[in-house]
């Protein structure tokens, strides 16, 4: 069995005592779980330990895996310089993972590191395997915008270069759970915060893995964790093999979540069928997209007939001539004018939105298929929708009411308002209300003055709110 053992581990850094200074005792449930998970490696005794962490170099689009034979770091910046770790890597063991990776089609290799430093996240790790193991080699992995799917498939090509190296090899997943338990945390509570942790405890403590695959992805965003991909790609390292789970710890005194988990391979060889958790995931994603296709609104299917005839055919539908009957007889798609936005997504994650402040078409369903085309080919942080994405992409129709001025930031309220910043100069942002991860008015203001390149400290600027009615 080439990954011997596997373990999901937070990173907080007032866990390291020079850092602490004491108040590592406020997880010291946290702390113990952690000291056990490196006396358990030491028991493994692994010739590599690989670590996937959220703070390594990240991409939304490549997987960056640590370049070169050593790297260094140290907790300078939390005031604990002294606190400093160093890591040698498995060379041929990254050699064979990027191998795999390209022959899988997956993005993934050692280019485009932007700082060789260990981030806290590896630190971390280290220092409690440290505590009880010396003399093993390490490789480290960036997360990515990718899908749950490919996070597994990394995780796979790990397991798969192992066993061709004929390595011992444990996995650790770095990562926190929910940043938005309390509401005096540092990050404020969001109600998604703890059904998370309820979720990710339930699953390290039951070996439901498939469930770490889908975890809803708006939930997993409200709740602003950030350990979920590492712990996806962990599973994809235990493919086809059966383990023994244990939830070793949760807190979240600070208001975030500390979990530890310790899954300990069954058996031989990553053979079991009935362990192939990525195709049970497949499944579920699949039946999943055809239950909300079944049930999507009229709004939501003529945004889909509109993209999907372009990309297909390079054609616009003609509205109403083209439109189902059932479309065609929607008082308010034919007979209302408003602004709408599209919005495209894969996997949880955006693939395109355009929209349209107000009404600029005959009917709001001209508008609808104007800007389903737009979100799709015209949104200039993606690539066009390809045909082969066009089964795989969930919508979102936002229709919204009349903009209207308001006096101030006071105003405002996230949940149910958008905004609109705009100068005399024509520069003008907008958000959308209800936006996974976006919780307060200060983020809102911050994000949409961006969006029009408005600085909110020095230039002149009106503000104005908008409702929506979504429609899925």
């Amino acid at each position: 069995m080439p990954i011997v053992g596997a373990f999901a581990l937070p990173h907080p850094p007032l866990i390291i005592p020079s850092v602490g200074k004491g108040r590592e005792r406020e997880i010291q449930a946290t702390v113990d779980a952690c000291e056990e998970v490196g006396r358990r490696i030491a028991a493994l005794a692994p010739e590599t330990i690989v670590i996937s962490s959220p703070h390594a170099t990240m991409y939304r689009d490549y997987f960056q895996i640590s370049p070169g034979t050593v790297a260094r770091g140290s907790f300078a910046q939390y005031g604990a310089p002294r606190a400093a770790y160093e890591a040698h890597y498995d060379t041929e063991l990254v050699s064979a993972i990027c191998n795999l990776c390209d022959k899988e089609g997956l993005a993934a290799g050692t280019d485009y590191e932007r700082d060789p430093r260990l981030d806290h996240g590896t630190m971390i790790a280290l220092h409690f395997i440290e505590h009880y193991y010396q003399g093993f080699r390490v490789v480290r992995i960036g997360l990515s915008g990718f899908s749950p799917a490919d996070h597994y498939r990394l995780g796979r090509c790990v397991q798969q270069a192992a066993a061709h190296l004929g390595r011992r090899v444990v996995w650790l997943a770095s990562g926190d759970l929910s940043h938005k338990l309390l509401a005096e945390g540092p990050y404020g509570f969001a109600p998604e915060g703890p059904v998370f942790d309820e979720r990710i405890e339930h699953d390290f403590a039951t070996g439901d893995l498939v469930d770490i695959l889908a975890m809803d992805p708006s939930l997993a965003e409200r709740a602003a964790e950030c350990g979920l991909k590492s712990f996806q790609m962990m599973v994809g390292a235990l493919d086809r093999t059966r383990v023994r789970s244990e939830l070793l710890s949760h807190e979240g005194p600070f208001g975030v979540g500390y979990g530890v988990g310790a899954f300990e391979p069954e058996g031989d060889e990553a053979t079991d069928e009935s362990c192939d958790r990525l195709a049970t995931y497949l499944k579920l994603r699949s039946a999943d997209l055809r239950d909300r296709k079944a049930h999507e609104s009229a709004h939501v299917r003529l945004a889909r007939l509109s993209l999907e005839a372009y990309v297909r055919e390079r054609r616009r539908i003609a509205v109403p001539r083209d439109l189902p009957q059932e479309l065609r007889s929607n008082d308010e798609l034919m007979g209302t004018r408003a602004g709408c936005f599209v919005s495209l997504k894969v996997d949880g994650a955006l693939r395109g939105c355009i929209g349209t402040i107000e009404a600029t078409r005959a009917n709001l369903a001209e508008e609808i298929c104007a800007n389903a085309i737009s979100a799709g080919t015209r949104d200039p942080r993606f690539s066009a929708v390809r045909a082969g994405e066009l089964d795989e992409l969930v919508y979102d129709v936002d229709v919204l009411t009349a903009p209207e001025p308001i006096d101030g930031p006071d105003k405002l309220d996230p949940a149910r308002y958008g905004v609109i910043v705009s100068c005399a100069d024509g520069r003008r942002g907008l958000l959308l209300p209800d936006l996974d991860g976006v919780d307060t008015v200060d983020e809102q203001l911050r994000i949409a003055a961006q969006k029009g390149r408005i600085d909110l400290d020095f230039d002149d600027y009106r503000l104005e709110r908008f409702e929506v009615v979504r429609h899925l």
